[in-house]
């Protein structure tokens, strides 16, 4: 707690010190806001003068800003004005696809300290018309790049992209509607996001905030609605990790995952605090750590996750996608005082960009814990949790048993991709736990609205787990609640 008020100091400090900085109107440099004068060119001069001049603040008033990629430069602060929109171009073109960084973006900075975007204005990256055209470029041959289903694999531009950068702050905006990943900030220190808002639902692979590899952050009091994974974690460099982190107070909801670890982590994760969170009309997950890569995961805190119309509430999992000589590990997990609601149909239908459509037959899964043969998910706490289940499972349209047997045919599929529909039907319509050790339940209750042909939890291969105050409320089964193999119980 004490590294996590350090940082807040911190922050709050830089942005003192850059709003004391010298302000410059945007149109002082011929910066035009009629929405169609392409000022690529303008606003990165106003940019690079600021910079060069020791640093300051560039101010947009209303108006629509047509832009390209613009690079933030040290001690440049921009400042969206309400009614001030910066307008990304749909001109594949206009962005920097051909740079050697990871990722193309409206806005970009690479190892620049103490800089922000803040305001109460726009960012709007047009993504989709931004999307389609780079398609055609790719169908006419003129652009080289990997189709994934229809989809270009690496030159779809973000809004934001930060690399290596430090003290940073984006606050108030509104970021919408990008091609890719809405903004990405990658091995970044001291990063504050605060009061922001995303919608972007108009294309494939809109994660609203990636934290790729970063220290000392804290995101809060802020709305992200996004057609992929809303607030993710990643590590994708195997020297680095996500580390002192902290969201609080934000509402997400997603047509992938809510909040989520992974899926690429290659190095880690330690020390996250996630406090005071919502999510709705989530299509997977509420709360998921992935590490199939071989990254370490420790010391994750999850308080008050309060999940509406979401198809799972609890995802975690180790796998061996990539790495064949390092498996990941995840150790010291808790999350306690959670609510969740999972829903019979599917949670994100209606919304622009859905998750797929699964191949069935699978009735509604439980939360799951699942480790691999010889790895097992270590010391995860479950406290104060209450799970409201449709229940209803149907053995004649997806069946699972429970006999050893049973249990011992599910595949580990340690080398797919991580996702709680990958098994199809599991055994239990609560909880299921396999290859775990030193598991807590305190004062978990689950609920189904209607009976359900499977048991409320499987242990299977679980060393150790400790319950106590357990509920369970299922209509017609008072009984033959629990199921375990090669488990340790100890009920008290």
């Amino acid at each position: 707690m004490k590294r996590i008020k350090t940082v807040f100091l911190t922050l709050a400090v830089f942005s003192i010190l850059h709003l004391s900085a010298a302000e410059y109107k945007a149109s002082y440099f011929g910066i035009k806001s009629n929405g169609t004068t392409l000022n690529t060119t303008s606003i990165q001069k106003a940019i690079d003068y600021i910079h060069e001049k020791g640093g300051g603040t560039l101010v947009f008033y209303v108006g629509r800003y047509l832009t390209g990629t613009i690079e933030l430069k040290s001690n440049v602060h921009i400042v969206l004005r309400e009614g001030a929109i910066l307008v990304g171009s749909t001109n594949i073109y206009d962005y920097n696809i051909e740079e050697p960084i990871f990722m193309p973006a409206l806005v970009y900075a690479n190892k620049a300290s103490n800089i922000s975007i803040t305001g109460k204005g726009v960012i709007d990256g047009q993504g989709a018309e931004v999307a389609y055209n780079l398609v055609d470029q790719v169908h006419k041959g003129i652009v080289e790049d990997k189709l994934q289903l229809d989809r270009p694999a690496t030159r779809r531009p973000g809004g934001i992209y930060f690399r290596e950068c430090n003290h940073v702050s984006i606050s108030g905006i509104t970021i919408k509607n990008t091609a890719f990943w809405v903004q990405t900030y990658d091995q970044c220190e001291n990063l504050r996001i605060d009061g922001i808002t995303v919608d972007s639902k108009v294309f494939w692979n809109n994660d609203g905030l990636d934290i790729v590899d970063c220290k000392d952050v804290v995101v809060s009091n802020s709305f992200i609605d996004a057609s992929d994974d809303a607030i993710c974690f990643k590590s994708h460099d195997k020297t680095k990790r996500c580390e002192n982190i902290e969201v609080r107070n934000c509402v997400a909801r997603s047509s992938a995952n809510g909040i989520k670890f992974g899926t690429v982590t290659s190095g880690g994760y330690k020390n996250i605090r996630i406090i005071n969170n919502k999510v709705y009309d989530t299509f997977r997950s509420a709360f998921t750590i992935a590490t199939p890569d071989g990254g370490k995961v420790e010391d994750i805190f999850v308080d008050s996750l309060y999940a509406y119309n979401t198809g799972n509430a609890i995802f975690l999992r180790i796998g061996t996608r990539w790495n064949k000589d390092k498996q990941g590990t995840i150790d010291n997990v808790t999350i306690q005082n959670m609510y969740a609601e999972i829903p019979a149909t599917k949670p994100d239908a209606g919304y622009g960009y859905e998750g797929p459509i699964e191949d069935l037959p699978r009735n509604v899964s439980p939360a799951v814990i699942y480790g691999i043969p010889g790895v097992d998910i270590n010391n995860v706490t479950l406290r104060n949790i209450e799970i409201v289940y449709p229940g209803g499972s149907n053995p004649n349209y997806a069946y699972r048993g429970t006999k050893p047997a049973d249990l011992d045919s599910i595949p580990e599929l340690i080398d797919s991709y991580p996702e709680f529909s990958n098994w199809k039907e599991l055994p239990a319509w609560g909880l299921y736990v396999r290859h775990a050790s030193n598991l807590t339940l305190e004062n978990v209750t689950f609920t189904a609205k209607e009976k359900d042909y499977r048991p409320a939890v499987v242990f299977d291969d679980v060393k150790g787990a400790t319950l106590s105050r357990m509920q369970y409320n299922v209509p017609g089964r008072g009984k033959d609640l629990i199921r375990h193999k090669s488990t340790r119980i100890i009920q008290k």
